[in-house]
């Protein structure tokens, strides 16, 4: 707009103009899209588990599926923000697909330390649903050792909520915590996958074999006293929720 008028102006300028009005660049989060009636989920969420106190945290398993990339990348891009803006949805961008090698895991944790680690293979239906939570919900459940009221957490993908997946944990008494859609960001277990794929990426495997052999080691190593900081405060993290007007927040 200035050159149109006949005005120059280096970019030097333009920074300090908006590092004066603490503008600073940072690479746009990606968050997924939310809808007003997703935004009115997560509300409802936060209000109806704003008081539960950290005995209720503690014994919820977190689970969720992710994909590791054998050579993965993250596209960037800088934003001009300010402090306490980043998850604002000018601020952020959606998620990319990388092609390329990978596996994709899923995984369980609690306060008390990490869960099973299971490798999919191909693509994961239902019926494979089901056979991961019986291989590995009970057997996480006593090694974490969750009180006698623990609580499942999954999202709501159509495998999570299908019929057959919904009679099997009916059937073997597993309380399921209510989950809003496109939440990804309030489950601490994507803290979980990014500090895994930090490791592992260090560690610089060079085919998918030993990829999910690093995953299952380093997945092993991570310390009880890390999953436990992701766990405590959780409910502060919801009444972020709420500042934040149900957009994505910081976890």
């Amino acid at each position: 707009m200035l050159e149109e008028t006949g005005t120059k102006i280096s970019i030097s300028t333009i920074k300090r103009v908006l590092y004066q009005h603490n503008l600073k660049g940072r690479s746009a989060r990606k968050k997924p899209l939310l809808q007003n009636h997703h935004k009115n989920a997560r509300l409802q969420f936060a209000t109806a588990h704003g008081d539960k106190d950290h005995t209720f945290w503690r014994n919820v398993l977190w689970s969720d599926e992710t994909k590791i990339e054998l050579f993965g990348h993250n596209d960037h891009r800088h934003v001009w923000r300010k402090k306490g803006e980043s998850c604002k949805p000018k601020n952020t961008i959606p998620t990319v697909k990388h092609r390329g090698g990978s596996i994709m895991l899923w995984g369980c944790f609690a306060a008390g330390g990490t869960g099973a680690l299971h490798k999919i293979d191909g693509i994961m239906r239902k019926e494979n649903y089901v056979d991961i939570l019986k291989q590995h919900l009970k057997t996480s459940v006593r090694k974490l050792k969750l009180g006698r009221k623990w609580v499942f957490q999954m999202d709501n993908d159509l495998k999570h909520t299908s019929k057959v997946v919904a009679k099997w944990l009916k059937d073997n008494k597993v309380k399921v915590l209510e989950w809003p859609s496109q939440s990804a960001d309030l489950n601490p277990i994507e803290t979980l996958w990014a500090e895994l794929k930090k490791r592992v990426g260090a560690r610089r495997p060079t085919n998918l074999t030993q990829l999910q052999h690093l995953c299952q080691e380093e997945w092993a190593k991570i310390q009880q006293t890390y999953c436990g900081k992701l766990v405590e405060g959780y409910s502060k993290h919801l009444t972020q929720v709420k500042q934040f007007k149900c957009n994505a927040s910081k976890y």
